[in-house]
């Protein structure tokens, strides 16, 4: 026995892969990990460790390891197999559903593109997210993904009050399943407050295997959450918001338990399985001719090397990434997203319309301009640029601002209230800017304000300032 892998050999029939085992006093529990010889299994010990002892006689249940799903989950406060540990008693529940299974059917997978709006500016136009997508939170610590992924389950949960119309007439319900994996015990009570406070907990199960926790259970909690979601989906037809804090750690905990095992290590140290544990979580995020998942998912940046090998292997999976710089966050920008290394493959005329298009395009540009005048600046000052430079240096400064914005979820902390604004008023905000509607104002009066709310038809002047929405 090494850490949390168990080598247990077996005389008679064999186990199969991810089968549940037990000791015959039913003291500890286990589950099938891998092959290491030929009557020889390495399993993870999920709970009764200190019980465990060379020799001890242990049976097969011969089935997978399960977690309780259904409706009374909604509200709580769960561990990885679905017992509750919010001190509120027992969830009263007889489902369950296995935690390792496989991904839909190619065939019952639909692509649905269909924007979901968060409330963000800064997501909503840069990097949308759609319906069955994944978008991506990354950035090293202390940039803001746990508040930006907070947030973002507050708005679409509080503004669609957990229910959207389709057709005439009907409603269907959204709930949101939030996995904690490998973060503080202290930012899962936070965020529990939060939803408890503002009265919209009962549409969200969350789920924490916190850093406290072992490699097994942090590896597993992620996976576990994703089989609630599907079962949200598949049996109730519901349209899920499924966060994950954070996705890094998955990896982390995998690379953990593959030491343990004496797996020899591929890149950057990472173990060898990591591509296909990331396929296997991923591919079960996606929409079907029930419902659907969209997942959002903060990605802890070890060292803020993008080029991470942990970090690149979630990359192919994501549609959007949202990149939080620490540079933004140090100018006192919130969120601190870095803008030009932001991006969506959803930003196309045929999802998100001609006008955004048209929008980001002309953003994206004058950001561009701007990134490469900025040594000129810092040389000879912004006062030197010809009038043209000026120009596009003075929009791009108003568009990072116009990008910053308060949080519901950090009034207290701010004192600045929270706003919500619509893809919309975002979308004719930054239209405005780039088509030279504001030059007048001052960029530092577009900072932390909701929608851009300026008269067209008059002329903006030095003292002109936006109302925040």
């Amino acid at each position: 026995m090494v850490g949390q892998i168990a080598e247990i050999e077996f005389d008679g029939d064999h186990p199969q892969l991810h089968h549940v085992l037990k000791t015959a006093d039913n003291s500890a529990l286990m589950q099938v990990f891998q092959s290491s010889g030929a009557k020889t299994y390495r399993t993870m010990i999920l709970r009764g460790k200190e019980s465990l002892s060379c020799g001890d006689e242990v049976i097969s249940m011969e089935e997978r390891l399960a977690v309780r799903v259904g409706s009374a989950m909604l509200g709580r406060v769960v561990n990885m197999v679905g017992d509750p540990i919010d001190g509120k008693g027992k969830i009263m529940v007889d489902e369950e559903a296995v935690i390792l299974r496989d991904s839909p059917h190619y065939k019952k997978v639909i692509s649905d593109k269909k924007i979901w709006e968060t409330g963000i500016k800064a997501i909503d136009f840069f990097s949308p997210l759609v319906w069955g997508g994944r978008i991506g939170l990354l950035g090293g610590a202390g940039v803001g993904k746990t508040i930006l992924l907070s947030e973002i389950l507050h708005n679409i949960v509080t503004t669609h009050d957990g229910h959207d119309k389709i057709g005439e007439g009907k409603a269907k319900r959204r709930v949101s399943v939030f996995a904690g994996v490998g973060e503080r015990v202290r930012e899962g009570h936070e965020l529990y407050n939060e939803l408890a406070d503002r009265g919209v907990l009962k549409d969200v199960v969350l789920m924490y295997g916190t850093m406290g926790e072992n490699a097994t259970v942090r590896f597993l909690t992620a996976l576990s959450a994703v089989a609630v979601a599907e079962h949200f989906r598949d049996k109730h037809g519901m349209d899920v918001l499924f966060l994950v804090d954070n996705a890094y750690r998955f990896a982390q905990a995998g690379s953990e338990l593959s030491v343990l095992t004496r797996t020899i290590p591929s890149e950057d140290g990472y173990q060898p399985t990591i591509n296909s544990e990331m396929a296997n979580l991923h591919e079960r995020i996606a929409s079907t001719d029930r419902g659907s998942i969209s997942a959002i998912e903060a990605i802890y940046v070890p060292s803020d090397d993008l080029l991470d090998f942990g970090v690149q292997s979630i990359y192919p999976y994501l549609d959007s990434i949202i990149t939080l710089s620490r540079d933004v966050y140090q100018e006192g920008r919130f969120p601190a997203v870095d803008l030009l290394n932001s991006s969506s493959s959803m930003i196309s005329p045929t999802v998100v319309g001609e006008k955004h298009y048209e929008a980001v395009i002309k953003a994206r540009s004058i950001l561009k301009t701007a990134e490469s005048l900025e040594r000129m600046v810092a040389l000879i000052g912004e006062g030197e640029l010809s009038p043209e430079n000026k120009a596009i240096y003075h929009r791009a400064k108003m568009i990072k601002n116009f990008m910053t914005q308060p949080f519901f979820v950090t009034e207290s902390q701010t004192g600045r209230t929270g706003a919500y604004v619509a893809l919309g008023d975002a979308v004719d905000g930054v239209m405005r800017i780039v088509n030279g509607e504001c030059d007048g104002m001052e960029p530092d009066a577009l900072l932390f304000v909701g929608k851009l709310e300026i008269k067209v038809d008059e002329p903006s002047t030095e003292n002109t300032t936006p109302n925040p929405a």
